[in-house]
């Protein structure tokens, strides 16, 4: 079973630091009102302005700071606490929260920027000292602004988006439950609720995946997140009601690894991030569910999962600017 090792994590690394400073090629989510609007990724983001598009620096801090508090003493620490002291200022983060101000800005980053952004904010809190103790600080005013966003939202969501690309909603509450929980109660009752709402009454999931474009799986995701909302017990009898044959085997279009084509196409490469969550995902059920029929068979699907992408983690930027980001999600379960 392969884990995340230092070796793996200084690799996720330089390839994040080769990237959260790139401010071209940029995807933007932005929309002009006019003339004045016009502007670059790094006049409108000065923190998350590289890697392509703004959650995907987002998460690529994530990784750096995810790996530095698993490995320390590794070469390229020194670097990755400077990007944080030099990016993650209190002027910095103050602009990002202006740009969010925006009339136009409503619907930016809605919901996947948010969840990766709450989740990044949850991996600085866990940094006691140093530059990146010092960024969750700085930070913390922009986490605390799409936690209003947030509470604004989701009592307007009648209905789950049930996605496997950025859309979903079980991706991004999943990806906020670690620092609402800690830091948001209310905010994380507010998620519980709506999960159960949308998802509590699921039943005998089909699982028709995956999608052309897909880096996440609806059937999986849906599962990852009521793992992380219910309680052991009730996580147990809702997944034998969503998945009923899951410890046999079914949906077998779930344990099976999807083909991708075209590493160079943008969305085909998704698929390889597909790989990693669903990994991802089959590990921390088969983590949840201990001595279980299905764990087996879980950990065997998540390795085929790994096995099929962890060598393609770089090679062409329209994977690497994001991939060992889900890299690790699968290998730190």
């Amino acid at each position: 079973m392969t884990r995340l090792t230092p070796d793996l994590a200084e690799k996720f690394v330089k390839l994040a630091l080769g990237h959260v400073a790139r401010e071209y090629p940029n995807k933007m989510d932005h929309v002009m009102s006019g003339p004045d609007d016009i502007i670059g990724p790094r006049a409108a983001h000065p923190v998350f302005f590289g890697s392509y598009d703004w959650h995907s620096c987002v998460h690529g801090y994530w990784l750096m700071a995810r790996a530095l508090r698993r490995h320390p003493d590794f070469a390229a620490a020194p670097r990755i606490r400077a990007i944080f002291a030099e990016g993650v200022t209190p002027a910095n983060v103050a602009a990002e929260v202006e740009y969010l101000a925006r009339p136009s800005a409503r619907g930016f980053e809605r919901p996947y920027g948010w969840g990766w952004l709450l989740a990044l904010q949850a991996e600085l809190e866990l940094h006691t000292e140093g530059e990146l103790a010092a960024a969750a600080v700085n930070l913390r005013p922009l986490a605390e602004a799409f936690a209003q966003r947030f509470h604004a939202f989701l009592p307007l969501c009648d209905y789950p988006v049930r996605t496997g690309v950025h859309t979903s909603t079980a991706f991004a509450i999943r990806m906020a439950a670690d620092w609402s929980e800690a830091f948001e109660p209310r905010l994380y009752d507010l998620m519980r609720e709506k999960c159960l709402a949308w998802y509590g009454g699921d039943r005998d999931c089909q699982a028709w995946e995956p999608s052309q474009d897909d880096f996440l799986s609806p059937a999986l995701m849906e599962v990852e997140c009521m793992r992380r909302m219910l309680s052991p017990p009730s996580f147990r009898e809702w997944l034998g009601r969503f998945l009923p044959r899951l410890a046999q085997g079914h949906p077998t279009q779930l344990f099976a690894p999807p083909k991708v084509s075209d590493r160079t196409d943008g969305k085909i490469a998704h698929l390889d991030g597909l790989n990693f969550s669903r990994a991802w995902c089959w590990r921390a059920l088969a983590a949840q569910l201990g001595d279980h029929p299905i764990s087996q068979r879980a950990n065997e699907a998540a390795d085929r999962h790994i096995d099929a992408s962890l060598p393609h983690v770089s090679g062409d930027y329209m994977g690497e600017h994001w991939l060992a980001t889900f890299a690790m999600l699968a290998l730190d379960v």
